[in-house]
């Protein structure tokens, strides 16, 4: 999975966040300027497949960086492929990107699929102590949106076109699955009516049912109680104890989304582990949808309808995009 983290210390609350992202990105080393720059990629940038197959593609690419997958399951059906693109020196690289995929890297490729870069960062004012001390924070993560039409085994190959003129490339490998194979709910389908922990049911302990530091407020409501009757985000995610180590960054992303549609929108923060303690196992509400990994987001909008579910890393347009499906969906 991919790492990311923000830089600075702050707690939650306070006014709705700014419209532009990129400002919650660092000036250093110019990645401000790099992340906005990849965050618009333009498909007439990169060379049409046409029938070549991944590795003709890669022919005259400079090589050298490897992709750092955020998402772990692929059905059919959720076509977005998430990842962040490290050098040799383990840092992110940032530019225009596009991916290419085929059945195997001699086989005719389809591409390219732009991936915007995604910021990942909050406002400080939104930044849990988790993710103001990570190590190696990643600023952004790509997302491409692939079409996948049969299940099985992909190679997939990320070009990012660099500030410097350099053309850089990078592999991987995918699993689709179909979806009748996937135990996790899909977009489309009725959200499983879940019972999540509150601070009622912990009784005021909130240590009990949040890993964050400091706790977030989105333990007022359970999911089971809520769900058919308004717009849900519901976040399975665990700050400090995530495996991912990408679960401190995503919940913070929650928290800022409350603060901007909370008046419209329940939010609920479910923790992953029982006990708080991984060796105990996974949660009865993740049990319940079907969930081996963390963190995951569904939105499912007030006819108890999931409108967006998302694995992994997630930016905050993505997250955003998410929270908007819900509300679109719940008024018509």
């Amino acid at each position: 999975m991919l790492l990311a983290a923000a830089v600075l210390v702050a707690g939650c609350g306070g006014s709705a966040p700014s419209t532009d992202p990129i400002q919650s990105v660092p000036t250093d080393n110019g990645i401000r300027a790099k992340v906005r720059e990849a965050s618009h990629p333009t498909p007439a940038s990169f060379e049409s497949a046409k029938g070549k197959t991944l590795q003709q593609l890669a022919q005259g690419l400079v090589g050298g960086p490897t992709v750092a997958l955020a998402t772990s399951d692929l059905p059919i059906a959720t076509d977005r492929v998430a990842f962040g693109v490290i050098d040799s020196q383990g840092q992110a690289v940032y530019g225009q990107t596009a991916v290419y995929v085929a059945p195997a890297p001699n086989k005719p490729a389809a591409g390219p699929y732009v991936a915007p870069a995604d910021v990942l960062l909050t406002q400080a004012r939104y930044r849990s102590k988790q993710a103001a001390t990570a190590a190696d924070p990643f600023a952004a993560v790509y997302a491409a949106q692939v079409p996948f039409k049969t299940a099985g085994p992909y190679s997939m190959l990320t070009v990012t076109r660099l500030p410097d003129g350099r053309v850089i490339g990078a592999t991987a490998a995918l699993k689709v699955i179909a979806s009748a194979d996937d135990p996790i709910p899909e977009v489309g389908q009725k959200a499983p009516k879940v019972h999540t922990d509150t601070l009622a049911s912990a009784k005021g302990d909130v240590a009990k049912i949040d890993t964050r530091s400091p706790p977030d407020d989105m333990h007022a409501v359970d999911f089971a109680a809520v769900v058919g009757k308004k717009p849900v985000a519901l976040l399975f995610a665990t700050p400090q104890l995530c495996q991912s180590q990408v679960c401190g960054p995503v919940t913070d992303l929650e928290v800022q989304m409350q603060a901007k549609y909370g008046k419209r929108m329940d939010f609920i923060h479910q923790e992953v582990y029982k006990n708080n303690n991984i060796q105990d196992g996974l949660r009865q509400p993740l049990q319940e949808f079907g969930l081996q990994s963390e963190p995951w987001l569904f939105v499912v909008n007030a006819k108890g309808i999931i409108t967006a579910r998302l694995e992994g890393s997630i930016g905050i347009n993505a997250f955003n995009a998410a929270i908007e499906s819900g509300l679109a969906k719940s008024r018509s």
